[in-house]
């Protein structure tokens, strides 16, 4: 049974209460449950919740919203709607994490070098359908404010937020969501690996409008894992789309389009669409340009303040979203903080000497590592932070990956070799590129789930450890690569020199420092001709998804979160750098760049089809670990160090910031922890 709408009534006094005691019942028939039967979604540390975040009776009902002093002089003076009317009928209540915070305030960040847009989205681009729980236990409502899932996990119907709006003022509507899933998902111009990878195929997926609040999410099997997915970063594509804006720019909702191209000097609409929402393509994880058009609406707590995201711009500022849709306990519209500065620096260094300084109010990307641990400690007290903890996915701190996929055949020959691989681990002193980068913090450590998770795999994460020269050359001996140079440098089956390049980016200077001290020597002194190359982050990227690279280092996530982010255990993506035709294939078989793998690889992505289409934990579990043993046996990838415990540093007046924060990609730190109820304390 559905509450009737009050959005339209006249709000005098006695419609607060009326309207206050709607929002009750919603958030009632959101705990209880609608008509529809609904089954519990689980996986490992994730769990659907409620949105309800804290008992009804703690809301203050003496006066019902209150709004920062800049909103309430914009209001007094004519220019924006009185509050009640700027929020939906049923806001998101967000409990503080230490207490009621005051409004004000400029929160200052840092980014470092041109392609640093993953730091704004981990501040305020994360609001999808659904999103994580602070403590990533869980997945609850958000855009949406409940759920409904069928006995067979193949249809979900999600009730939206009545009144919810963009932060130009106009409605948030189901309208929206069709408009994505019919002018971008189902357009065959902006047909994307991502968005298969968390939809599915067009054949297999539909939405379906049920009325100007309802959406009916269908797929042709089962899908048990689908609010999971919904929760990642990379599934904000649906309310991230508002087809107010953005139908100008799309042919078939423009028959006047010409026009619009020849003014933004592109050739083709769909060119014109990008300029404006970002590049939707194969690589579009994360769109750069979303971040660049400051016109583009959004349901943000901060937006872009007539400037966006730029090489040509060394400071970005976000200011309040008046129209903003989440509520403290009192009802104070959130968020606290009235602006995000984001400064621009060229290097991490230059960014650490601002946080030792305590101009920055609260950041660990790039900031918080093992490089910089000692610094931070010693100048606490001088910078007047302190520290709070963090819990890493990311499983390894260097890992390299060998093209096994690569165009060369001899070079393709030579990485899919495991013994080869096998080889170059034991090669690497590990104890030693510890000792020496990251101040003995951290253990010798493959890539593989962490030893806290239950998917944890002895084999796959201490396996080719042993530092061993002479084992690491009787392993190439015996691949036939016995044969050398007059430099000394092993001869490949086609009776050249061994010769590769590792790409990096210059943004992780402790990752660079090991390659170029320990993993390059180490690997010529067994006769391999090995370069380092260093090359912007965009270049990285290309590089691995257009498969044109030899080897790759990164860091490896999937420590805690296993089976939404595998990429590490199997070709799962285009992100598999060791594979990423496999992972082309695994993803969308008709991509262009997409090749079949090999049989056991085959194997690995039937069982994990099979994960996603139960919601049986101990179905999932099993399966998941066969994939681990298969993952063992091939060796896919090397890793060097699992990095220790972590740390961000806050301001001692930056307050709400939670103790212990989850760190990962797919947990954007800090974003599902709340930024929006942080507040700045004023110093005396």
């Amino acid at each position: 049974m559905r509450a009737k709408k009050l959005i339209n009534l006249p709000l005098t006094t006695d419609m607060f209460s009326l309207r206050f005691a709607y929002i009750c019942l919603l958030l009632i028939i959101t705990v209880t449950g609608c008509a529809q039967p609904t089954q519990d979604i689980e996986t490992e540390a994730v769990t659907q919740e409620s949105e309800a975040t804290v008992p009804i009776e703690s809301l203050d009902t003496s006066s019902f919203y209150n709004e920062a002093p800049q909103l309430a002089t914009l209001v007094e003076s004519g220019g924006l709607p009185a509050v009640d009317e700027r929020l939906p009928i049923n806001p998101m209540i967000i409990t503080p994490v230490e207490e009621i915070g005051v409004y004000g305030g400029t929160w200052q960040r840092g980014l470092v070098g041109n392609t640093d847009h993953a730091n704004i989205l981990r501040i305020v681009g994360y609001e999808n359908l659904m999103r994580w729980n602070e403590n990533w236990t869980g997945v609850v409502p958000n855009v949406a404010h409940s759920v409904d899932i069928n006995g067979d996990t193949t249809e979900y119907t999600f009730h939206l937020r009545e009144g919810l709006r963009w932060s130009d003022g106009m409605p948030f509507t189901a309208d929206d969501i069709m408009f994505w899933y019919d002018a971008i998902y189902s357009h065959p111009s902006f047909a994307t690996a991502e968005q298969v990878k968390l939809f599915g195929p067009r054949e297999e997926f539909s939405v379906e409008k049920i009325d100007l609040y309802t959406v009916v999410f269908k797929f042709n099997q089962p899908n048990g894992i689908f609010l999971q997915d919904l929760a990642q970063p990379t599934a904000a594509d649906p309310t991230s789309l508002p087809k107010h804006y953005l139908q100008q720019f799309h042919v078939d909702y423009n028959p006047d389009i010409d026009l619009l191209i020849a003014e933004a000097g592109v050739e083709t609409w769909v060119e014109l669409m990008e300029l404006n929402v970002g590049e939707i393509s194969e690589r579009s994880v994360d769109r750069l340009s979303r971040w660049t058009n400051p016109d583009l609406p959004t349901l943000h707590a901060w937006v872009f303040d007539g400037i966006g995201y730029s090489a040509e711009v060394d400071e970005v500022t976000l200011v309040r979203n008046p129209y903003y849709w989440k509520v403290d306990p009192d009802g104070n519209q959130l968020p606290y903080i009235d602006q995000v500065v984001f400064t621009k620096f060229a290097e991490s260094g230059d960014l650490v000497d601002e946080a030792l300084a305590g101009r920055i109010d609260m950041q660990l990307r790039h900031i918080a590592t093992d490089e910089y641990r000692t610094m931070f400690e010693e100048n606490a007290e001088s910078g007047d932070y302190r520290f709070v903890r963090t819990i890493s996915d990311f499983v390894n701190t260097v890992v390299l990956y060998l093209n096994q996929n690569h165009e060369d055949p001899v070079l393709r020959e030579i990485f899919g070799n495991k013994d080869f691989r096998i080889a170059l681990s034991h090669a690497i002193n590990r104890q030693a590129a510890i000792d020496d980068i990251f101040d003995g913090n951290g253990t010798p450590y493959q890539v593989a789930p962490a030893p806290s998770s239950p998917h944890y795999q002895e084999q796959l994460a201490t396996q080719y450890l042993t530092y061993d020269v002479e084992l690491a050359n009787e392993y190439l001996d015996g691949i036939g690569y016995d044969e050398r140079d007059t430099e000394g440098y092993r001869l490949g089956p086609d009776g050249k020199r061994i010769s590769f390049e590792i790409i990096t980016v210059p943004e992780v200077s402790d990752r660079n420092e090991l390659l170029e001290k320990h993993i390059i020597p180490a690997w010529q002194a067994i006769g391999l001709d090995v370069e380092l190359s260093v090359i912007g982050r965009l270049e990285w990227e290309a590089s691995l998804a257009d498969n044109t690279h030899d080897a790759a280092a990164w860091l490896a996530a999937g420590g805690l979160d296993v089976i939404l982010d595998p990429r590490n255990y199997f070709p799962v993506n285009y992100e598999s750098s060791y594979a990423v035709r496999w992972g082309y294939w695994a993803s969308n078989p008709n991509n262009e760049l997409a090749e079949e793998p090999p049989d056991i690889v085959k194997r690995q992505i039937d069982l994990y089809n099979q994960i996603r289409t139960t919601n049986d934990t101990d179905i999932q579990q099993d399966l998941m670990g066969e994939i681990l043993a298969i993952a063992a046996d091939q060796f896919y990838v090397i890793g060097i160090v699992r990095p220790e415990e972590g740390y961000a540093i806050v301001q001692n007046n930056f307050r709400n910031v939670q103790d212990v924060i989850p760190f990962a990609w797919i947990y954007p730190t800090p974003a599902p922890a709340n930024p929006q109820q942080y507040f700045i304390m004023p110093k005396e």
